[in-house]
């Protein structure tokens, strides 16, 4: 049958639609299917699909491991090897009060064996349950836009869709050190799967996942040298939690601040060498097995050809969506990592709920609070927070007032004998309704939810103090004292 003209580029034949591609003097015939939705990622974006999309014919496009950043890579197996750090760790604070507790070793083989053959499966069988849909097309491919609502996803294919959301995720950061291509480093993507636990070890960066990593591998009785350049880990938090984690973690630690890399080569016996300059002394040199760059994550939209498909993203390369999700492109929408600077697994759920109901109820709609977006770090100790810090209620001309509350003044804090972590909070002079919350120790994590709360709904803190009952003692009681502070 010979082809029936659709274009100047398109043609079909066999019942199949192709598009007829010139590449210099050479051409390529490219099929050409068309889909009612495509999403583009398998993290919080294949949440979108439940059995209100069984009448459309969906394509997922994914190129990397199915499941997304934080079930392979992420939040699930970083935390999974957390806890028994925690466990290893705890000797420490146990023999202050009495308990002889000894670490006579860590099984590195089989707490990661334990942790992936959990996690290996799970990314197998949601692949497989979504290749197995009747209306789910899976393209195992990187996606590239060629047009408006057109992808490229290789193996001579190309794909249409009437909306495609984008949740492509991000990836680690490789700051341009000299040298460094020239030696094995690893990041978080691959550092969980070291065949074996390391001696030694550096990290490259001090924000959440050097701050994690560094707690971990030290618990399990590696020597973790840490390098920073600014004077503080987690700048980002509240400057009195910062400087603050920085002295705990440095009591495990070799920390670093205000230190430099120059250079990263191989040293005589395998091992990495790391030049370095500090604010004191002469340049020096540390070596390690094993050097972790731990310097964030930058979102995938510059792997996409965003261009192609009318789609804008800011000077950090974030793809811009309004306050539905939805792109500069009509029918585009974008969530997670991919559109947003809070590259939280939560906040990447709530877009993937927002997106969800948008493409089900186009002509109604809705958008997400977004004031109080809360973020941990769970490290030795927890760091928890959620809302203004103290400088940046200050850089906005904001009235206000702050309580802090050391877990030692607490009945449970004394039982624990603690004398470095505390709650600090913010508000404003007048109504004293909460502006930020700042933890720092043991389950800060989950301490750090009433604050959430009580934010979201504007309750004032004399309310949320006063207006229920904390078990006592509880370690809660230090949120109630915190905010007892600032009821008078």
């Amino acid at each position: 049958m010979p082809p029936t003209a659709l274009s100047c580029s398109d043609f079909a034949a066999g019942g199949k639609r192709y598009r007829r591609v010139t590449v210099g003097a050479c051409w390529h015939d490219v099929g050409v299917r068309h889909f009612d939705l495509c999403i583009i990622g398998t993290g919080s974006g294949n949440s979108i699909i439940d059995e209100r999309f069984d009448h459309l014919s969906v394509a997922l496009v994914e190129m990397g491991t199915f499941g997304g950043t934080c079930l392979n890579v992420g939040c699930i197996p970083s935390k999974m090897f957390v806890y028994p750090a925690d466990l290893a760790g705890s000797t420490i604070q146990a023999k202050r009060l009495g308990v002889d507790l000894d670490l006579s070793d860590v099984r590195w083989r089989e707490i990661r064996d334990r942790i992936f053959g959990r996690i290996d499966p799970m990314a197998a069988k949601g692949r497989a349950y979504r290749q197995q849909s009747d209306n789910v097309t899976v393209f195992e491919a990187r996606a590239r836009f060629v047009g408006l609502r057109e992808l490229d996803v290789g193996a001579a294919e190309t794909i249409t869709a009437d909306q495609i959301v984008i949740a492509a995720g991000s990836r680690p950061v490789i700051p341009e050190l000299s040298g460094l291509t020239s030696v094995d480093f690893h990041t978080s993507d691959t550092v969980m799967r070291l065949a074996e636990r390391p001696k030694s070890m550096i990290i490259i960066g001090g924000g959440y996942i050097a701050a994690e990593f560094a707690h971990v591998f030290a618990a399990f009785g590696t020597a973790v040298t840490v390098l920073n350049r600014s004077d503080v880990l987690l700048r980002r938090e509240d400057a009195d939690v910062a400087k603050r984690f920085t002295e705990l973690l440095g009591r495990r630690v070799d920390v670093r601040v205000n230190t430099s890399v120059t250079l990263v080569e191989s040293a005589a016996d395998g091992r990495v060498r790391v030049h370095t300059e500090g604010p004191k002394g002469p340049p020096e040199h540390l070596d390690a097995e094993i050097l972790l760059v731990a310097t964030g994550r930058t979102p995938n939209g510059d792997t996409l050809d965003l261009d192609r498909g009318g789609i804008e993203a800011d000077d950090d390369g974030l793809i811009i969506v309004d306050e539905y999700q939805r792109t500069s492109a009509a029918g585009v929408f974008a969530l997670g990592d991919v559109s947003s600077r809070q590259q939280l697994k939560h906040a990447a759920n709530k877009d993937a709920r927002l997106v969800q109901h948008n493409l089900l109820h186009p002509v109604s709609m809705i958008s997400a609070d977004r004031r109080f977006v809360p973020r941990a770090v769970f490290s030795m100790p927890q760091v928890a927070s959620v809302g203004l810090t103290e400088a940046e209620a200050e850089e906005q001309g904001i009235d206000y007032v702050v309580s802090r509350e050391d877990y030692g003044d607490t009945a449970f804090g004394w039982a624990m004998e603690d004398t470095d972590h505390f709650v600090k909070i913010i508000a404003r002079a007048d109504s004293k309704v909460l502006l930020g919350a700042h933890l720092i120790g043991p389950h800060a994590s989950s301490l750090i939810q009433p604050l959430i709360q009580a934010m979201s709904f504007e309750q004032t803190a004399p309310d949320v103090a006063r207006g229920q009952y904390w078990i006592h003692p509880a370690m809660t009681e230090v949120i109630e004292k915190a905010l007892l502070g600032l009821a008078d």
